[in-house]
């Protein structure tokens, strides 16, 4: 299964970016890892979770442009799709993790700050390489408009889920284990928006910023490189 796995991603052409992922991927747990050796504390090894949960979204995607025959099923399909949009905003919700950032005495503060910066980096290129993923296969069984709609609602989507860990301190899991109070959240800024300007600033804002970082990076991905 391993070994088959591996030749469909060598035949997708995905094979060195996989690698090149996975090298910025070591470079950050093993940041994270001298960080606890060196301190003796467990600071910031949260982080090492968080990007475990970042990389799921690219996983799932992966699965489905590597065995397209999973897209033609669709209760296949669409399970993976909700599973993919329940944690794709873990991809994101990195960069906020550096509001840990503070001077402390063990460790000089530019090693935190390339520790976090090195885990938002390869949380938020997760997310959008799977976004990029998720849209072809959009494109080629609805339309190039539809796929659009769907890119720019989940980086919203990605957003508002980024504002209910952060400060609501929901979890993607949450949605199962505590529907109830998560929804009863949820509800309460779409019916009473002006009581939650943070909500809505927070939201349009990380929005706005995922969704121009997307166009820059889809519009780097189609522009030819030139030779030397």
């Amino acid at each position: 299964m391993i070994a088959n796995l591996v030749l469909q991603v060598k035949a997708n052409m995905r094979f060195r970016l996989i690698i090149l992922l996975g090298i910025s991927m070591i470079f950050s747990v093993i940041m994270s890892i001298f960080r606890v050796w060196h301190t003796e504390t467990l600071m910031y090894a949260f982080l090492v979770w968080n990007l475990f949960l970042a990389a799921i979204p690219y996983g799932i995607s992966t699965l489905l442009i590597l065995y397209p025959h999973l897209q033609k099923r669709a209760f296949i399909f669409w399970s993976l799709m909700v599973i993919w949009l329940l944690f794709l905003p873990n991809a994101p919700y990195i960069f906020t993790d550096l509001f840990h950032l503070r001077p402390r005495q063990d460790v000089p503060l530019w090693f935190d700050l390339l520790l976090l910066l090195s885990f938002a980096w390869n949380g938020l290129m997760l997310g959008y390489l799977s976004l990029l993923d998720i849209q072809e296969i959009i494109i080629k069984k609805i339309s190039w408009r539809s796929s659009w709609i769907l890119v720019i609602g989940v980086l919203l989507l990605s957003a508002f889920g980024v504002y209910l860990g952060r400060y609501l301190r929901w979890n993607s899991w949450d949605l199962f284990l505590n529907p109830l109070p998560l929804f009863q959240d949820i509800f309460d800024r779409f019916i009473h928006p002006f009581a939650h300007p943070r909500t809505w600033g927070v939201t349009f804002g990380y929005g706005t910023f995922l969704i121009l970082g997307y166009l820059i990076l889809r519009t780097l991905i189609q522009k030819p490189i030139a030779k030397i």
